[in-house]
């Protein structure tokens, strides 16, 4: 398991990202940060880093060999009312890459060393600051595509998901202790009213273990994106409908069928909901090799879609292409999207064997707010996005909590059967292990690392 060891060393990492900009950070944490930044900081003032109170900015340059080397804003904030509640000192550079660099090198050769990727979150989680699925709201946040997701996120971070585990764990050690108690003064045997109580409060809070593991999947689409499939004979207008959706002209769009020879994907959002989208090759009979693979994976994208837009032409009846299509997708989640529906119709509705269809004209456009509407609703299932509930979007907490739910319902099956309470009080401890495991109590070391390696430097 994970020993919190001295964090003794002094970290330092550009917080900004590289390339040019209007500022660049470099970020200083650890006992021996202002120490550092007496080094390499020359106030107008002439006064020291490490007299001056927290929360306080000061103008000066940084300096090496009594050179300037740059003219920058230095923030103070001491432990450890801090992102790591260690003393923090970032210093605001100008924004050139070989600026922000040079001042990272002289704080390095002052007595700081390189951070590791997501340091700076770690010790703010090893120092208590944050628990660890606060700690992994910090990357959804930075890598959030939306802001839908974004707030979900805020709210772990500020923490929502953290309190309700909390809440269930301190439930479920109640119950843990107070049958511990009972094993180890056996002649406190437990009566009926006991068994019947304790039952009752395992089940609420497996009950409320599976109401947080009912939303993972929306919090799943919120965070990855819903992979959504454009796919449909030659020059029904796949990519034009793509384009339309992107609203930008990225895929390339002709009269000639088969001009998409490839899986094309890119990503866009719909009222806060992140969408991968694919335009798949509407090739049905390969001309080459090329058009051969590129329908293999077609077929493929098509299969592991979360939703698949069928695509039909308004202004051709159905033809045996569109039939072995419908057929492919039937078992699936589908809109049907007849477009071209500026000109003339020659396709019957009795003809499309499925529930949601929507008539559009991808270059007009026409039909665009209804097909966004048919797709939220084909991912909520009509229901009202809100992002002020505890969604849970991390596989590692979902497979924490569905074990929590198995060890939970096996002690609630070992009470209907009458067996001993030794049995049912491990299934319980366990539970308890996996609320735990959420929080980053008792982790293991080597997922500890791999959680934060997934950060950048400078976070």
């Amino acid at each position: 398991m994970y020993q919190f060891k001295a964090l003794e060393d002094t970290i330092a990492a550009i917080a900004t990202p590289a390339g040019a900009g209007g500022i660049g950070i470099v970020r200083i944490s650890g006992v021996q940060a202002l120490k550092v930044a007496d080094a390499v900081f020359r106030s107008k003032s002439q006064s020291k880093p490490s007299d001056a109170r927290g929360f306080t900015v000061h103008y000066g340059w940084i300096m090496q060999k009594e050179e300037i080397v740059d003219e920058v804003l230095l923030t103070i904030m001491r432990a450890p009312k801090s992102y790591t509640a260690e003393d923090v000192v970032e210093i605001s550079c100008h924004g050139g890459w070989a600026v922000v660099r040079l001042v990272l090198d002289i704080v390095l050769n002052a007595g700081a060393r390189l951070a590791e990727a997501g340091e700076f979150t770690k010790r703010a989680f090893l120092n208590g600051r944050i628990d660890l699925a606060q700690a992994e709201a910090v990357l959804d946040i930075i890598r959030a595509k939306t802001d839908t997701f974004v707030r979900v996120s805020q709210n772990q971070l500020k923490g929502q998901l953290s309190q309700e585990i909390e809440n269930i764990r301190g439930q479920l050690m109640s119950v843990y202790t107070t049958l511990e108690a009972l094993i180890n003064f056996p002649e406190d045997d437990i009566d009926a009213q006991t068994h019947e109580a304790l039952y009752k409060r395992i089940e609420e809070q497996n009950k409320h273990v599976q109401s947080l593991l009912a939303n993972s999947h929306n919090g799943r689409l919120l965070k990855e994106g819903l992979r959504v499939v454009l796919c449909g004979k030659p020059n029904v207008g796949k990519s034009s409908l793509l384009n339309a959706l992107l609203k930008e002209q990225r895929a390339i769009v002709t009269h000639i069928a088969g001009t998409t020879r490839d899986v094309l994907e890119e990503e866009a959002q719909i009222r806060g909901i992140p969408l991968n989208l694919v335009d798949t090759a509407g090739i049905l009979e390969p001309r080459d090799l090329i058009e051969e693979e590129a329908i293999k994976r077609s077929h493929l994208y098509i299969q592991n879609a979360d939703l698949v837009l069928l695509v039909l032409d308004n202004s051709s009846g159905l033809e045996e292409q569109d039939r072995l299509l419908m057929e492919k997708v039937k078992e699936l989640n589908v809109i049907v999207v007849v477009n071209k529906n500026d000109l003339p119709s020659k396709l019957a509705a009795a003809g499309i064997p499925f529930e949601r269809v929507v008539r559009a004209c991808a270059v007009k456009p026409q039909g665009l707010d209804q097909l966004e509407e048919a797709i939220i609703k084909a991912v909520w299932q009509g229901e009202t996005l809100d992002t002020h509930g505890v969604f849970i979007s991390n596989l590692r907490h979902v497979q924490a909590l569905k074990q929590a739910t198995v060890e939970l319902q096996a002690a609630l099956g070992l009470m209907d059967d009458g067996l001993s309470i030794e049995f049912i009080s491990e299934h319980v401890k366990t539970a308890v292990n996996q609320m735990d495991a959420v929080l980053g109590r008792n982790i293991d070391e080597d997922l500890l690392e791999s959680i934060f390696s997934e950060f950048c430097i400078g976070k």
